[in-house]
């Protein structure tokens, strides 16, 4: 089981919208840099976004504009708004955080993340 919890996947029609959540399930998760990443079905893993203390975030370049990573500071979470989806965004997204403030250039990089969500599903199909 994971040490972070994701929400809010499923199935979506091309052109609508989805929010996904996620927190720690785990008192020990240190969430400084938190990010989401993704794996269609025999592709590899590939970064979306991520955020760190102080809001700096960073978005893979094919994504940028359409989904937006935000930290709820209050609830020790992060939300992934995706708009526009397509058929192509259908993928297990995973929560990943790090207990380091992470440059910028590492943010994209899966090794430095220290813990990991189980992942939920998103479906994009009419």
């Amino acid at each position: 089981q994971g040490q972070l919890m994701e929400s809010g996947g499923g199935l979506v029609q091309p052109g609508g919208s989805l929010r996904l959540s996620c927190a720690p399930s785990e008192r020990t998760v240190s969430t400084n840099t938190m990010g989401w990443f993704r794996q269609a079905p025999g592709k590899e893993r590939e970064f979306v976004a991520a955020i760190r203390n102080g809001g700096i975030t960073r978005y893979a370049s094919s994504l940028k504009g359409r989904f937006t990573i935000r930290r709820v500071v209050a609830e020790n979470s992060v939300t992934l708004q995706m708009n526009t989806l397509n058929p192509e965004d259908t993928a297990v997204y995973y929560c990943a955080s790090s207990s380091n403030n992470l440059i910028t250039s590492s943010m994209s990089n899966p090794q430095f993340y220290n813990w990991w969500g189980q992942g939920t599903q998103v479906t994009v199909s009419s």
